[in-house]
């Protein structure tokens, strides 16, 4: 089917199937710890999780097999993407999974979230694109697995945070280093103050992209390039849509937020800091002079925390040990990173946790954590107030970057302090038809 046939039956039928997702959503407020009876089986052929995936392209695809790996909890019914190669491939990998032909293709992330027999999403957009499905996949009471970062600004994050919790969903951050033994650990040990008090903590991201000027040219006909751009702003085509999308600060603000979600994350779990930020924040970054790429090529930030904490984020070339999280207490510092780790002094890292001492969640499955949050409905590791925090961070920087100026934050109420254009900042307009 062309894709511009598929579309043209999709916006005959959208008031329809948006008026099922709006009956679903009203029943969910009602009920809204009520787990669908597809998760324990009930009229169903086995007690298998029902699973859409939105979103197959790369990552997408990757987060799905992992799903179909766990064939005895999770049955994949859908796959979902404005790329009909995307598409088709994945419904491949998923009907030779289960040697049939069941698996349902869509083009209309919508569609998936009115299907009632559905009981959870897998999500892997570009950054621009995490916050509307998510709002409307809440309301219809569908659990999910996204993607870091979560979101592409301050106020679409805030905004799906509070819908997941006011619609009492379970949600798993793609943030799989809280699941990873090292990452654990050092966090264990700094947290229960192995280290003593924590003053500076040091995080090291990748560096940018560089630069590119790729020519207009025809939209394939397996893309929907309307629909891929969504709430950005329109724009011609240019051959981005596929990873270097990362480059583009319409869609992304490059290495920054898209590891933001790790090792951020990873610095706020050790300090304790998933439900707070920091109250001041400044840097500098180096922005491409010419090219469509224009997120920063390196990029530098400090923030300060109320107890005096400082945590400088920078592109690994401007930190003395690259990649990671590394921190700095009054007895020595922890480093970590992924397949590495030290400590100073150096026998600290053998150390354990005690029976009286701090535990921190523990998971050694990020996939199977959720699976099995959304049976007991108990918070996964990677819980969605703790995905706004981390990103937050990343975009506070951002923005600090491009203001070129110190910046007070308030991490209770969520904005700038007597700072009206920096408030501005939070959130970004979205092309018509879609908003929040």
């Amino acid at each position: 089917m062309k894709v511009r046939t598929h579309m043209k039956r999709i916006d005959q039928s959208r008031r329809q199937f948006l008026q099922h997702v709006a009956g679903i959503s009203a029943g969910v407020v009602a009920f809204p710890h009520v787990i669908p009876s597809t998760v324990f089986g009930a009229g169903a052929p086995s007690e298998r999780i029902t699973l859409g995936c939105i979103g197959v392209g790369g990552q997408g695809t990757g987060n799905m097999q992992g799903f179909l790996a766990k064939d005895k909890q999770v049955q994949v019914v859908a796959v979902c993407d404005v790329d009909q190669r995307n598409a088709d491939r994945a419904k491949g990998i998923v009907d030779k999974k289960y040697g049939n032909s069941d698996c349902v293709i869509y083009h209309d992330f919508r569609e998936v979230i009115a299907r009632a027999d559905i009981d959870a999403l897998s999500l892997a957009m570009p950054d621009h694109w995490h916050s509307i499905p998510v709002v409307l996949a809440a309301q219809a009471g569908k659990d999910m697995y996204g993607e870091k970062p979560l979101a592409r600004t301050i106020h679409e994050a805030k905004v799906m945070r509070d819908t997941v919790n006011r619609y009492g969903r379970i949600w798993q951050t793609g943030s799989w280093q809280r699941s990873q033994e090292n990452f654990h650990h050092a966090c264990e040990l700094v947290r229960n103050g192995r280290i003593g008090k924590i003053t500076r903590v040091e995080v090291g991201l990748p560096t940018g992209s560089g630069t590119d000027n790729k020519p207009v040219q025809p939209v394939p006909e397996n893309l929907d390039w309307d629909f891929w751009l969504g709430p950005a702003p329109w724009v011609p085509f240019r051959g981005v849509y596929h990873w270097d999308w990362r480059w583009i600060i319409d869609y992304s603000g490059g290495q920054l937020t898209d590891w933001a979600g790790h090792h951020i994350d990873i610095a706020h779990w050790g300090l304790g800091f998933d439900e707070t930020g920091p109250v001041e924040v400044e840097g500098k970054g180096v922005y491409p002079k010419d090219g469509i790429f224009n997120v920063p090529t390196e990029y530098k930030f400090t923030c300060k925390y109320a107890n005096g904490v400082e945590l400088v984020v920078a592109n690994d070339r401007q930190v003395p040990r690259g990649m990671g999280t590394i921190w700095y207490g009054e007895k020595g510092w922890v480093h970590v990173d992924r397949g590495r780790q030290a400590t100073e002094p150096a026998n600290l890292w053998n150390d354990t946790i005690g029976p009286n001492e701090t535990p921190l969640y523990k998971s050694r499955d990020h996939t199977q954590n959720f699976i099995d949050c959304v049976k007991s409905r108990k918070k996964t590791i990677t819980p969605i107030e703790t995905a706004c925090r981390s990103i937050t961070v990343g975009l506070l920087g951002e923005i600090a970057m491009q203001l070129d100026r110190k910046l007070r934050w308030d991490p209770e109420k969520e904005e700038f302090v007597n700072d009206a254009e920096a408030n501005r900042m939070l959130s970004r307009p979205m092309r018509a038809p879609w908003h929040l």
